[in-house]
């Protein structure tokens, strides 16, 4: 069974680049625009990892991790955090929310896939 990576960012283009990415190295992929749209679409499915981006409407990534790790269903899965923000602040946020990764956009496709790999559960 395919591993299901979970992808949540506003941009429709970088969610169907890394959906395209992922799926072709054999992951299922489950798509949400914001934080709120992607606790909404988990029902309880086992996720390997979380692909997010940090700055987005609605809810952020950082207030989404806090919430997906409050989930026991959820709690100890992976979090990329894939965004343009380089502040260090930002970083240590995202890494007291729970995130494993941290990556900066623009990314390339191989180094998304070596953490992806080295991640998913």
């Amino acid at each position: 069974m395919p591993k299901l990576i979970m992808i949540v960012d506003d941009s429709p283009s970088l969610r169907q680049v890394l959906a395209i990415t992922l799926r072709s190295a054999g992951y299922e992929v489950l798509e949400a625009c914001d934080g709120l749209d992607a606790l909404n679409k988990l029902s309880g499915q086992p996720i390997s990892l979380v692909i997010s981006d940090v700055n987005m409407p609605n809810m952020d990534g950082l207030a989404f991790i806090g919430e997906l790790k409050k989930n026991p269903a959820y709690k100890c899965a992976p979090v990329i955090m894939l965004t343009t923000e380089m502040g260090e602040d930002k970083r240590r946020a995202g890494q007291s929310a729970g995130a494993k990764a941290w990556m900066i956009k623009p990314f390339q496709p191989r180094q998304i896939l070596s953490a992806v790999e080295r991640l998913a559960m």
